[in-house]
């Protein structure tokens, strides 16, 4: 025999969870995209800090280079690659890397010296990039 609270018991339905469950589900798939982008930008940075950190070291190693010429240079010396034009102008270029070098021209006239150029020049072939298609005014 049933009672009236069994009756009641009986009809009563579980509350509908489909759309909560598909709302859980589309946070949980947006919070994983944003992680996978936010790690692929994290490998690109780190990438770039170590390309970066290369180039900076490079650079140190071949203007310490530079130095070290220009020291010999004032002390009366003249280090191999060193061209000299006249008897005070000297000129000689230190390799940052394959496609860069730093230039350097100095005047040196007794213990007084001057540097006219101490600067990184690219070396490598340009090729200019002529796929893009530029209007140049006519018709």
């Amino acid at each position: 025999m049933r009672t009236g609270w069994d009756k009641k018991k009986a009809h009563i339905s579980p509350p509908p969870t489909g759309g909560i469950s598909l709302l859980v589900i589309f946070a949980v798939l947006c919070l994983t995209i944003f992680a996978l982008l936010s790690l692929s930008t994290v490998q690109a940075d780190a990438r770039l800090a170590a390309a970066s950190e290369q180039a900076v070291v490079d650079y140190y190693t071949a203007d310490c280079k530079a130095q070290e010429i220009l020291a010999q240079l004032r002390a009366g010396q003249r280090p191999e690659g060193v061209i000299a034009v006249g008897n005070e102008y000297y000129g000689y270029s230190c390799d940052i890397s394959d496609n860069r070098e730093l230039r350097v021209e100095v005047r040196i006239n007794g213990s007084e010296y001057e540097i006219l150029r101490w600067q990184a020049v690219f070396t490598g072939d340009w090729e200019p990039d002529e796929t893009l298609q530029v209007w140049e005014g006519e018709l």
